[in-house]
């Protein structure tokens, strides 16, 4: 009887690593860029409104379910952990040039860069700890899901945990970021119609791209069909 390998990704260690770390570098780069645009309230007919980093927020969600179904729950914690560091990393250096003294005829350009990154902050640490919470659930959720359904049914381990998880990342998030900044009514809309979009972009995009990238690094590059 052939023996079958308990890691199939051992069979090509150096394609494994590369995507590890091609869609680990993507995962923390979403989490950078999603927490800067978070700096923008968007309002949609007055009615609806969400910081901007909600459009880009469910891809580093898509790339969360893709490092859990290729390489597992204990890696996809240790580049959350590490994604956790990278945001705090940015903070201290954002700040530290808000601090740095700009020549007078660059005082536009340095209020500008204070008004962003003075901000920056209190978003970061609401993004932060429902980063840790949404992020660690959708992946613990996501890896018993596939256990239970034997591996089928990757869309409904994808939205499943996702809409879990989103509850955990939007209501601390919005609470801590926009608290005492927007009203009370605009804040509800906010968590509501944050969560509803970011599960809307996770079903129609979101997981269509997981499928994709799973099987194309599974066929091409990990060559496990």
């Amino acid at each position: 009887m052939k023996k079958v390998s308990e890691h199939p990704f051992k069979k090509n260690r150096m394609s494994s690593h590369t995507a590890l770390m091609t869609v680990t570098a993507l995962f923390v780069t979403l989490y950078l860029v999603s927490n800067i645009m978070a700096v923008k309230v968007i309002s949609i007919f007055g009615l609806f409104y969400f910081d901007a980093g909600t459009i880009t927020f469910p891809f580093a969600y898509m790339l969360g379910d893709v490092l859990t179904e290729l390489w597992g729950f204990k890696t996809a914690r240790k580049v959350i952990w590490m994604t956790f560091f990278c945001n705090i990393l940015m903070v201290i250096c954002t700040q530290v040039g808000v601090w740095l003294p700009s020549p007078d005829y660059l005082a536009e350009t340095e209020a500008a860069y204070n008004h962003l990154f003075s901000y920056v902050p209190r978003i970061v640490i609401g993004s932060l700890v429902g980063f840790l919470l949404g992020e660690l659930s959708n992946a613990w959720l996501m890896e018993k899901i596939k256990i239970k359904t034997k591996g089928k049914h990757l869309w409904v381990r994808t939205i499943g945990s996702s809409a879990v998880a989103y509850l955990f990342d939007s209501l601390p998030f919005v609470l801590i970021a926009f608290l005492g900044i927007v009203s009370t009514h605009d804040l509800l809309l906010m968590i509501a119609f944050q969560y509803g979009v970011k599960l809307l972009i996770e079903s129609v995009f979101g997981t269509p791209m997981a499928y994709a990238v799973i099987h194309a690094l599974r066929r091409y590059v990990l060559k496990l069909e």
